[in-house]
């Protein structure tokens, strides 16, 4: 499918081949998230991950931030909303992204705090740009977070780092993220944008229907004493032996030829 660009105000929708990349276009808030743009994210990211041509899902920031978070000044506007029923919002498109089959790829171009690391925690791969800074900062305000970063966190990077970090609201540089295992590519600023492009490429070569049971195993292995995560990948896996794109991946291996896959 050719590429083409659609502007939705608060948020830029690009479609490149197979990959889909989302822009949250508040430059001058710093990304901060608003109702309209939380709204615009999660119908995007629901149409990407049922859409069989969209094989990867970039989430990226215009400007000089990723996000900032959830924008109290538009919070503040909405009579008819209480705070509390945005941040669930909020939560639920973060469920939403990590549910989501298709893989979701954070490229991180800027300042990234509070929901805007939630957003981070609930995406399957982070690329991050050298100069980026990253951190829960709920803390430095007394703000609480809702959008999964108390449950999100230490599952990443450990309890006591996350409990370190949160309480004192640091916000590390993108390689000292990586050192705790959340960011798993740092990339000059510059490059950013083609190497995600690369990354995504890549992934969108494969079996969308692997990576979705992939994706879904891991997740669910997070929950699951190991005897019952066992059974279940293997489950998983005696399912996904009758499918066409297993069938395909075998013969592509014995010709020696790149294998085409349709998810199935």
């Amino acid at each position: 499918m050719a590429s083409d660009d659609t502007t939705a105000e608060e948020l830029l929708l690009t479609r490149s081949g197979a990959v889909l990349w989302l822009t949250l276009n508040r430059p001058h808030a710093l990304n901060a998230l608003t109702a309209t743009l939380v709204d615009s994210l999660t119908a995007a990211i629901k149409d990407g991950g049922r859409d069989p041509e969209v094989r990867a899902i970039v989430l990226t920031g215009k400007g000089r931030g990723f996000c900032a978070g959830a924008d109290l000044k538009d919070s503040a506007k909405r009579s008819h909303e209480s705070g509390a029923e945005f941040v669930q919002r909020i939560g639920e498109l973060t469920n939403l992204i990590e549910s989501c089959g298709t893989p979701v790829i954070a490229a991180i171009n800027g300042i990234t705090v509070a929901g805007g690391l939630e957003l981070v925690l609930s995406c399957d791969v982070v690329v991050a740009a050298e100069s980026a800074v990253l951190g829960d900062a709920h803390s430095n305000f007394a703000m609480f977070p809702g959008a999964g970063a108390t449950v999100r966190l230490p599952r990443k990077i450990g309890s006591n780092n996350a409990k370190y970090l949160m309480l004192t609201g640091e916000t590390p540089s993108a390689r000292e993220w990586m050192a705790l295992g959340l960011v798993s590519q740092v990339v000059a600023d510059g490059d950013l944008h083609d190497s995600v492009a690369l990354l995504a490429e890549r992934l969108a070569s494969k079996s969308p229907l692997v990576l979705a049971r992939m994706k879904q195993a891991l997740n669910d292995s997070l929950d699951q004493p190991v005897p019952i995560g066992l059974r279940y990948e293997r489950a998983l896996c005696n399912a996904h032996s009758h499918s066409a794109d297993r069938v395909e991946g075998l013969a592509a291996f014995r010709e020696k030829r790149t294998p085409q896959f349709e998810g199935r």
